[in-house]
């Protein structure tokens, strides 16, 4: 059963209370939501399908809700998100699984900069291109990213992997590139697999930290 909301002149709060209203009697589908930052923010469930784009902050602290939205997103998608699943069909802005616990995010087109910056646990991907600054301070999770990257890719990172079948202009501070094993290529064709990417995991690389404590510098003795 589908219940359907519109969103048409309609703002953040009213729309919420809706969903919420609504998410335990089966799926939901929103229409004409691109105004509304920060919508499903905070959803311990639910079954919510965007019809077209979707505003910043779309799926913000995702407990557990399986959030599609059939077009484009602005930025910080599923900021901080804990568990559930986030799926996007278009491109996404800047900070894409910004500070995310869990969960699993994936875009099917091209998302900006700062992706899965400080993402501690998550499972993003990306099908298409990113943008500069991607896994900052990436804490744990992984990140796979179909196309290419900007500059500073991995910069400072600190633990998780970064699996990217295409290019970068350049790697940040912290990163060792490290071979493929069969174990990463399984987990790698397994989520491809997962949402119908056509995609060759053999031809990926992988990219992991350097070294445990990148800021520690040894005091010098006499």
């Amino acid at each position: 059963m589908s219940l359907a909301v519109n969103a048409k002149d309609k703002d953040l709060r009213a729309v919420s209370a809706e969903i919420r209203g609504l998410v335990s009697d089966g799926k939901v589908v929103i229409s004409n939501a691109a105004h509304l930052h920060g919508l499903c923010a905070g959803l311990p469930a639910g079954d919510i399908t965007i019809k077209g784009d979707g505003g910043d902050y779309m799926g913000a602290l995702n407990d557990g809700a399986v959030i599609r939205i059939e077009g484009n997103v602005g930025r910080y998608l599923a900021d901080n998100m804990t568990k559930g699943t986030v799926l996007v069909d278009g491109s996404a802005g800047y900070g894409v699984g910004a500070y995310c616990y869990g969960g699993t995010i994936m875009v099917n087109g091209d998302a900006g900069d700062f992706t899965a910056v400080m993402n501690k646990g998550a499972t993003i991907l990306i099908n298409g291109n990113v943008g500069d600054e991607v896994a900052t301070y990436m804490l744990a999770g992984d990140l796979v990213i179909v196309g290419n990257a900007g500059k500073n890719l991995a910069n400072y990172l600190i633990r998780g992997n970064v699996y990217i079948g295409g290019e970068w202009a350049s790697l940040g501070h912290n990163t060792l590139l490290a071979e493929m094993t069969a174990d990463d290529v399984a987990k790698l064709r397994d989520t491809l697999a997962e949402y119908k990417i056509e995609a060759d995991p053999t031809t990926f690389r992988k990219i992991v930290r350097l070294s445990e404590k990148p800021f520690y510098k040894a005091k010098k003795t006499a």
